[in-house]
């Protein structure tokens, strides 16, 4: 058998599978409406950012086309929990660390397989020590790391299945 009729037989045998872990998808477009921030403790911009991270990931890790009406697949929600606590205690009974939590409650919708929509919570925490303020580059880094997490997680359980 040639090389080439090997990697021919191995490349269609891969069928629709490709390197981000989904299977064919059987839609064109997608839409991300505006995710609402209905947490308790609201720290403005979070929404905004949190939407854009979600419609950025699936730009890069598939083909589908971002639209903002009419999308094959839908992605909305909000976020329901944005909660600041002490983690540990040092010997002087104050924080050693503080965890800033989030949870982000996802509607996705299916057009053409119904069967796939889901209504979930989605959260992550991040840790950091409590003499930082969660102001600047403490809660960027936080808000990258929590939300690169929970649109990871949304992506696999609409897209990849996991």
């Amino acid at each position: 058998m040639s090389l080439v009729t090997f990697f021919s037989l191995f490349l269609n045998g891969c069928g629709a599978y490709n390197f981000t872990g989904t299977g064919k998808i059987d839609a064109n477009t997608f839409q991300v409406n505006n995710f609402l921030n209905n947490a308790e403790l609201v720290e403005p911009g979070i929404d905004r950012l949190f939407t854009i991270a979600l419609q950025d990931l699936i730009v890069n890790q598939t083909s589908l086309n971002l639209t903002n009406t009419g999308g094959d697949l839908v992605y909305e929600g909000e976020i329901t929990e944005y909660r600041i606590s002490p983690m540990t205690a040092t010997a002087e009974q104050t924080a050693a660390q503080n965890r800033l939590y989030i949870s982000v409650q996802v509607r996705f919708t299916n057009k053409n397989v119904p069967e796939d929509d889901f209504d979930k919570a989605f959260s992550f925490f991040y840790d950091y020590p409590a003499n930082d303020q969660l102001t600047g580059p403490t809660l960027s880094a936080a808000l990258d790391v929590i939300f690169e997490r929970i649109t990871q997680d949304v992506f696999n359980a609409s897209l990849a299945k996991w």
